[in-house]
């Protein structure tokens, strides 16, 4: 009983503190020194809010909840403590990060190896769609902390010998609500049966639902929660729009708003990888440089997409769910959810890849006749009503004519690509660059394409 009361003053401390945030460092909340110039060279400034309620917590030594919305400083929030722990005790195999994307697992290590750049750090990112030898052999070197997606980690815990997390110190589950979605329940539950059950734990979710309760019963001992925001909602400095449209113009709409807001960086997303692909090439056809990003491509193409996009040498990026997550990409600055996402709190992790850590942006959400209930819940759950994006319609008509032009191209490119596929399957994709560039090449050298668009 003491110690639920304990629990509860500390929480009140820890909402004062926050709530004096503007006074706290990092030295504040008790990082080592080594680490508060690793954030300074990052240019954190001064912690978040989650990395005021969490990280003194996690010093402690307790289990954590920690519950915030995406762009608020998760990682730091778990990698930092771990790292402290790391200089006190050294020791190889101490941490493992469980996320539900690739992409996560890459940008989490990046995270890990700056912040312990100094103290020399060694990071494995164990993933699907890379090859496993080269795994196996990053893990016989034994790193300090293992980065990884569930189905891969099983399979080298299952088939890689001499690799075991016997020794483990630290478990953290980053999204975890995402985790469980995605039917890692299972392999979350074999994990957990053969990692020491006299661990630390911290459970990072954007969302409570009830899959993470049940796994927070499972895995965390006697742990507190820090929530920096219970409500599902969005950044304040974010500026959230809706277009009400005919859903065969949402292309056309599309190109009009990219026009409108040229100079900006784009993130639209697609609900099917096929869409994905169709609309990059669709737009690539009017002289706009998209990149995709989606589940079919191979995980090099994945990253190449990504760091293209990063790099500012894209200034669209499309893609599917599987970027709605965690990645932090700091230049985005409009958001255009193409197709409604059907789960309200996807709309929540899509708008959130704009106006992070305090920068404004934009997110414009198409609902066509087919959304309006999916567009009423998403409203719902935020707790306002949106505003429409003004828009000229004379304008968009006046470019249907370039654009079902462009889609006709575009629906060829698909086709020809998926036969190409069908005719020689062992080495389909060797020949595309990073973005699979379907057919562009044809156009650009000169080929046939180029030919009919003359004609």
């Amino acid at each position: 009983m003491a110690a639920a009361e304990e629990h509860d003053s500390s929480a009140e401390t820890l909402q004062t503190a926050a709530e004096e945030e503007e006074a706290k460092t990092f030295k504040d909340l008790g990082v080592t020194d080594v680490l508060c110039e690793a954030c300074d060279q990052l240019g954190w400034a001064k912690p978040t809010k989650i990395q005021i309620e969490a990280i003194p917590l996690a010093l402690q030594g307790r289990d954590i909840i920690g519950l915030a919305e995406t762009g608020s400083g998760k990682t730091g929030a778990f990698a930092l403590p771990i790292l402290n722990a790391l200089l006190e005790t050294p020791q190889r195999l101490f941490a493992l990060v469980l996320t539900p994307t690739r992409e996560l697992a890459f940008q989490i290590s990046e995270q890990f190896e700056a912040l312990g750049s100094s103290i020399g750090v060694q990071c494995a990112v164990i993933v699907g769609g890379i090859d496993s030898m080269s795994q196996s052999l990053a893990l016989a070197k034994k790193p300090h902390i293992v980065i990884a997606t569930p189905g891969r980690l099983i399979d080298h815990l299952e088939n890689t010998k001499g690799f075991n997390l016997r020794a483990l110190k630290y478990l953290v589950m980053d999204e975890a609500d995402r985790i469980l979605n995605m039917d890692f329940e299972t392999e979350v539950d074999k994990i957990l049966k053969v990692i020491p059950r006299d661990r630390k734990t911290f459970l990072f979710s954007a969302t409570m639902t009830k899959k993470v309760q049940k796994l927070q019963r499972a895995a965390l001992k006697n742990p507190v929660k820090c929530a920096v925001s219970s409500k599902y909602q969005t950044v304040e400095k974010l500026q959230q729009y809706y277009l009400f449209i005919p859903s065969k113009f949402k292309d056309t709409y599309l190109v009009y708003i990219l026009n409108e807001l040229a100079g900006n960086s784009f993130m639209i997303f697609c609900s099917t990888c096929n869409n994905t692909q169709r609309t990059a090439l669709l737009l690539r056809n009017l002289g706009f440089t998209a990149i995709p990003l989606h589940g079919q491509m191979s995980q090099s193409k994945r990253l190449g997409s990504l760091n293209k996009f990063k790099a500012k040498a894209r200034s669209i990026l499309l893609a599917t769910d599987v970027a709605s997550r965690g990645l932090d990409i700091p230049h985005v600055d409009v958001v255009v959810n193409f197709d409604i996402p059907t789960h309200s709190k996807d709309y929540i992790h899509r708008v959130g890849r704009t106006a992070r850590a305090g920068r404004s942006g934009k997110a414009i959400t198409f609902v066509t006749q087919y959304d309006v209930e999916l567009f009423q819940r998403i409203e719902h759950l935020i707790g306002k009503k949106l505003p429409v994006f003004p828009t000229q319609d004379d304008e968009v008509m006046m470019l249907t004519e370039r654009v079902s032009e462009a889609q006709r191209f575009a629906r060829m490119e698909l086709r020809e690509h998926g036969e190409k596929k069908k005719r020689k399957r062992e080495d389909a994709g060797d020949d595309d660059d990073t973005e699979g560039a379907i057919g562009v090449r044809n156009k650009v050298a000169g080929g046939k394409m180029k030919k009919r668009k003359g004609r």
